[in-house]
């Protein structure tokens, strides 16, 4: 299956296929056997994990240094009035040139039923850019819900390590309902409901012009994330993520997965914001030597980070091998 199909397919919650034998290629069976026949050891994992360590946090800081600069110069520009980057996440302004959020854009257009020549603008520029950098960039590297679901992340899953709550999983097909039912109350309504309720946009607002009442919608959610279902939000929920993975099929920067060397330990998958993006580095399932992560993946880097054997890495190309 290809690329681009299997990206779809799992954007609007399929499973990942399952590859038959016949799917798989030579080069990837040879790797396939010479595991089977050699499997890796105790002592191999162990020495893995003592040159690698518990992970490193290259690209969780480089992220999260991005992700508050961008926040912040949104910030600077609007208390200084200086004019850089005007607006919020929703809609602004970058140096005079018009962007616009491109789920917000589409709300909007259902909403009015009609275009706006300065939204049409923002629109195209802001597709151009994240074709280039990867749609689901945005939600990992600029999306400030994102780092604060990130952090809350980690206080559900020391609970749960103290088995004082349990993560509760939902259908990912939810999203792509949810989707539809968005941009139908829009159509319907003459009103971006989705904006209403959006803790991108209310937490971009907040921090702009101040908090509002809106806050205490964003903690709810947070709330459910900590004690009820990990990352609910991003995963089951948000439209945002799945107009920019659809935008993101066509980006030539992703995350590439190398077989050889995996030890198929699943640190990646359980790191992961989307693991079903990683079902390849599941033992037997990949296909050939080497794979592109799919478009849902958000190239937070986590699994990059993680990873004791390096076969995930960044790449920008299209069909560029590992080393």
């Amino acid at each position: 299956m290809s690329y681009f199909s299997e990206s779809l397919r799992q954007m609007f919650g399929a499973e990942p296929h399952k590859p038959s034998k016949e799917e798989i290629s030579a080069e990837a069976s040879e790797v396939h056997l010479h595991k089977k026949v050699n499997p890796f050891s105790r002592a191999d994992f162990e020495a893995v994990y003592e040159t690698h360590g518990n992970g490193g946090t290259k690209w969780r800081n480089r992220r999260w240094a991005t992700l508050i600069a961008v926040n912040m110069l949104f910030v600077i520009s609007y208390y200084f009035d200086i004019q850089i980057l005007e607006g919020a996440l929703t809609a602004s302004r970058f140096v005079g040139f018009h962007m616009a959020d491109l789920n917000s854009a589409l709300q909007v257009m259902l909403a009015y039923k009609h275009l706006v020549l300065n939204l049409v603008i923002g629109t195209v520029t802001v597709f151009i850019l994240w074709v280039l950098l990867g749609g689901r960039t945005f939600c990992s590297w600029v999306c400030p819900y994102h780092l604060i679901s990130e952090w809350a992340e980690k206080l559900h899953l020391l609970l749960a390590s103290r088995n004082l709550v349990t993560d509760h999983s939902f259908d990912r097909r939810v999203r792509s309902v949810l989707y539809l039912v968005f941009a139908l109350l829009a159509l319907v309504s003459g009103y971006t409901v989705f904006e209403t309720v959006s803790p991108t946009g209310i937490l971009s607002r907040a921090l702009i012009y101040g908090p509002g009442i809106a806050l205490i919608w964003v903690g709810l959610v947070l709330l459910v994330e900590i004690f009820y279902s990990r990352r609910a939000w991003c995963r089951y929920v948000c439209p945002i993520g799945v107009t920019y993975g659809v935008v993101g099929t066509l980006s030539p920067i992703r995350v590439k997965y190398n077989v050889k060397h995996c030890h198929h330990e699943g640190d990646c998958r359980k790191v992961c914001l989307v693991p079903h993006v990683l079902s390849m580095t599941i033992k037997g399932r990949a296909t050939n030597f080497d794979m592109d992560i799919g478009a849902d993946c958000t190239r937070c880097g986590m699994c990059v980070d993680i990873c004791p054997t390096d076969s995930l890495d960044f790449v920008l190309g299209y069909g560029k091998k590992s080393q």
